[in-house]
């Protein structure tokens, strides 16, 4: 069943779970990800990211998506992940998309919260749901015009008492795209964020964390978590390997079948630590 953001984030922040948003990339991996969300029986947030809407076009990227979405037997969240134009995020709301995300974060304070406003107003005027980022995530690798910027608890206190946004994404040492969980979290700064934020909060670049930190940090008002690398690398590694062992054959729904089941063993170790 298709479901945005406020249906599963408030009470996962007042919680000691955290729900899970998976980055995909394609129908095989979206398909896997949904069938671990309904083994284990765990409300899911399927993500698109630029690359996704850059190569697809937001339109058949949500064709492609909801349907999965709609016919799942657990909730299923269909969220536009990083998105710096409003005509885009426009786009996705009227294509279908439960969930966008205007990421204001490279934009002054006061830029950031109005632009944000006018995103939420529509996106709730259509029943869908908005996140925001204040500070902001790096990344390891590509998008090099993104900053590190570590949240101010009295920026994020204000972005989410006037930007309408329904929760935040925060930069606490997070780091976007990293293979190995190396990042090192600043406990200390996310308690003072979450002494005076309201919304739910959410951590991007979970591949880089370490299991551990994340079992701590879903105790904590963080309600979401997003996952993209872990997944591309079960994906891709496992598929190489069965290409390379057969090298004669060539159809990609063959080899899709046979790496998807990769893909499903990891979205279902990353339901087990947020649960």
């Amino acid at each position: 069943m298709l479901v945005n953001l406020n249906d599963l984030l408030p009470h996962a922040a007042a919680s000691d779970y955290s729900v899970p948003c998976f980055n995909v990339f394609g129908y095989e991996d979206a398909r896997a990800v949904v069938e671990a969300a309904e083994e284990v029986n765990k409300p899911v947030i399927l993500a698109c990211n630029k690359d996704v809407v850059d190569f697809y076009g937001v339109e058949t990227a949500a064709a492609m998506f909801l349907t999965l979405a709609k016919n799942s037997s657990v909730p299923v969240c269909l969220h536009l992940d990083h998105t710096y134009e409003e005509e885009i995020v426009f786009r996705a709301l009227k294509a279908g998309f439960s969930s966008v995300m205007f990421d204001g974060s490279q934009l002054p304070l006061e830029e950031n919260i109005a632009r944000t406003r006018k995103v939420a107003d529509v996106a709730h005027a259509l029943g869908a749901s908005v996140e925001g980022e204040i500070g902001s995530v790096p990344y390891d690798e590509g998008r090099d015009h993104i900053k590190t910027i570590d949240t101010s608890p009295a920026d994020a206190a204000r972005f989410a008492e006037e930007s309408g946004a329904d929760c935040v994404a925060i930069s606490v040492g997070n780091v976007h795209r990293l293979t190995e969980p190396t990042c090192t979290i600043n406990f200390g700064l996310l308690d003072k964020i979450a002494n005076e934020v309201s919304i739910p909060l959410v951590i991007h670049g979970t591949s880089g964390i370490r299991d551990e930190d994340m079992q701590v940090l879903k105790r904590t008002r963080v309600s979401k978590f997003n996952i993209g690398t872990c997944l591309r690398q079960a994906l891709g590694h496992n598929l190489r390997d069965f290409m390379n062992e057969e090298p004669n054959k060539f159809d990609r729904i063959y080899f899709m079948k046979k790496a998807m089941p990769f893909v499903k063993e990891e979205a279902i170790r990353n339901f087990k630590l947020l649960s």
